[in-house]
C-alpha cells in the first residue's frame, strides 16, 4: 500500500529531511507503508552532491543546505509543489534508470493534463517546456524552460527526495543560484505560462498519473499539519 500524504502550510527543510530518513527506514524494516509525500516549503537552496559553489550567486539570500540527493542547486518555495518520493526501488527490479525515467514521464503526463508539453533533454536533468513566444538561445535554438526538477537518493534501494513542479513560485527566487548548473536556459511555472492552476489543481493532476506510470494507485490520503 502506498500513501498518499499532503501536508498544509510551509513545511521546514530539515524537518523534512528527518522524517524522510525515519520513514525509508521504516519501509526497508518492513513497519511502515511505501509513501508520495507532497510539501511546500519556506524559501531555500539545497545543494546536491554535483553542486558547485560557484552555482550559489547569492549564498546570503536565502538558507542553503547541502543534501545527499543527486543533483546540483535547486530552489524551493512557496508555490512550489514538491513530491517526495518513498518507494522500494529493489522491489520494482533494481533498475535506476527506468525509476528515474517514470519520474520524468510522471511529471510529463501531469502537465499534459493541463495541455503543457513538458520535454526531456539529453544532457538536461528535469522537465523542460518550449517557449515559442521568446527570442532564440546565441546558438538560434528555441528558447527552453524549466519547469520541474527531480533528484533522488537510494538508501538500501528506498527512494527519498523526489520532484519539485513549478505551480506558482516566486520565479525570481531562483536567480540566487544557477539552477542545476544550466546557463543558458530559464525557469518558468504553470501560471508563467498563462494557466490558472492552482496547488490543488496540480495534487489531482499528480495523483491520477501515478497509477498511469507506475501501475499502482495509492490508496491512502493522509492529511498533516
Amino acid at each position: 500500500m502506498i500513501e498518499w500524504i499532503t501536508s498544509s502550510g510551509l513545511t521546514d527543510y530539515k524537518t523534512a529531511e528527518v522524517w524522510m530518513e525515519a520513514r525509508v527506514a521504516a519501509i526497508h524494516a518492513g513497519t511502515a507503508n511505501e509513501c508520495i509525500w507532497l510539501v511546500e516549503h519556506p524559501p531555500l537552496y539545497t545543494a546536491g552532491t554535483s553542486a558547485k559553489p560557484t552555482d550559489l550567486t547569492d549564498p546570503d539570500r536565502f538558507d542553503v543546505f547541502p543534501t545527499k540527493r543527486g543533483g546540483q542547486y535547486t530552489y524551493h518555495g512557496p508555490g512550489q509543489r514538491v513530491a517526495y518520493v518513498l518507494l522500494n526501488v529493489g522491489a520494482r527490479g533494481h533498475d535506476v534508470r527506468l525509476f528515474v525515467q517514470q519520474l520524468e514521464n510522471w511529471v510529463i503526463s501531469s502537465l499534459a493534463q493541463f495541455n503543457v508539453t513538458g520535454e526531456i533533454r539529453d544532457g538536461r536533468v528535469g522537465v523542460w517546456v518550449t517557449r515559442p513566444e521568446k527570442p532564440l538561445t546565441a546558438a538560434g535554438q528555441p528558447a527552453e524552460d524549466k519547469i520541474a526538477a527531480i533528484g533522488i537518493r537510494l538508501r538500501k534501494w528506498i527512494s527519498f527526495h523526489g520532484i519539485s513542479l513549478n505551480v506558482e513560485p516566486d520565479l525570481g527566487h531562483f536567480d540566487g543560484i544557477v539552477p542545476c548548473g544550466i546557463t543558458d536556459h530559464g525557469v518558468t511555472s504553470l501560471v508563467d505560462l498563462g494557466l490558472p492552476v492552482t496547488m490543488e489543481d496540480a495534487d489531482l493532476a499528480l495523483r491520477s498519473s501515478f497509477a498511469q506510470i507506475f501501475g499502482e494507485q495509492p490508496v491512502t490520503i493522509e492529511a498533516t499539519s
